[in-house]
């Protein structure tokens, strides 16, 4: 049964408006899963898992997915800089407090992900497990620098099946085996129409964030931060084409922590889109195991 969303929007502490789509029953039993997407991705790449988790005939939850300040239906800030992790992990807090979120599974694509480390390391009190998808303490430079090739600076399309096109043509190595149809639900949640035209779902001054990114300089790694999540259940997901997260690094946080559960995603990349039936079901297991130790 597919659940339907309802927006939610949230002040931010400097008085932004942040957007957030809300699945299934607020007052539901079971614990809570929070879905926080990719750089420049918005909420609606999660709808094909929240449905799933919030519509769950045996164990319906309540699933949040967050759109960013400058993505999707969160209000665009006048100073590029404040696209940051400090200020989306303040952000996160207060969607967290004013939606009166009980401590929750989080479900972190990418940047996603690194916030959810974040959060672990000053209020792993807000988390009952996470799951990082196609991200870890090492992340790829080379992956990045594609990544930064492409942000704010995707060709206008004429229509969506323009769109579809763009992606295909920039994607199509990472993702091999979509089908046309995908593409078009990949089109339809990266374009938004505005006045008549086909323009990005985020500020293209989002670009600005990756101006530091260079071949010549990896980035630090962020172990610490990953050790912050110690004391909670994880699970790794990793495209087997990722160009951000290699298999070397997985290997290096399951020496780490020895009860992570990996899985890895054929024919995918970076990210795995997390809409085929064995992954949903897998994430499904996973929160409900979470759900149970918390118990304990």
């Amino acid at each position: 049964m597919i659940e339907p969303s309802a927006s939610r929007f949230v002040t931010a502490p400097d008085g932004l408006k942040l957007h957030v789509r809300a699945y299934g029953p607020r007052t539901a039993a079971a614990m809570p899963v929070v879905c926080l997407p990719g750089l420049a991705r918005t909420a609606a790449d999660f709808d094909t898992l929240a449905a799933a988790l919030a519509g769950d005939p045996e164990r319906p939850r309540y699933v949040l997915a967050m759109d960013y300040r400058g993505r999707g239906q969160s209000e665009y800030d006048r100073r590029p800089a404040n696209y940051s992790f400090t200020v989306e992990l303040a952000d996160m807090l207060a969607v967290l407090s004013a939606l009166e979120v009980p401590p929750a599974v989080l479900i972190g694509t990418s940047r996603g992900g690194i916030l959810s480390m974040l959060l672990a390391a000053v209020r792993p009190t807000a988390m009952r497990g996470v799951v990082l998808n196609d991200i870890g303490p090492v992340i790829e430079t080379r992956g990045l620098v594609r990544i930064k090739s492409y942000v704010g600076r995707l060709p206008e399309p004429k229509d969506y099946e323009d769109g579809a096109e763009i992606l295909r043509r920039l994607f199509a190595a990472q993702f091999p085996k979509l089908t046309a149809d995908d593409w078009l639900t990949f089109a339809r949640r990266t374009f938004q129409e505005r006045n008549g035209r086909l323009l990005p779902n985020y500020d293209a001054k989002l670009a600005k964030s990756l101006q530091g990114i260079d071949l010549e300089r990896p980035l630090p790694a962020l172990w610490n931060e990953f050790d912050a999540l110690a004391r909670l259940p994880l699970m790794v997901v990793r495209g087997a084409n990722s160009d951000v997260l290699s298999a070397a690094t997985v290997a290096a946080m399951q020496a780490r922590r020895p009860d992570i559960e990996a899985v890895e995603v054929a024919d995918q990349g970076h990210t795995p889109l997390l809409t085929e039936p064995g992954i949903i079901r897998r994430i499904g297991a996973f929160v409900a195991r979470c759900e149970s130790e918390s118990r304990h």
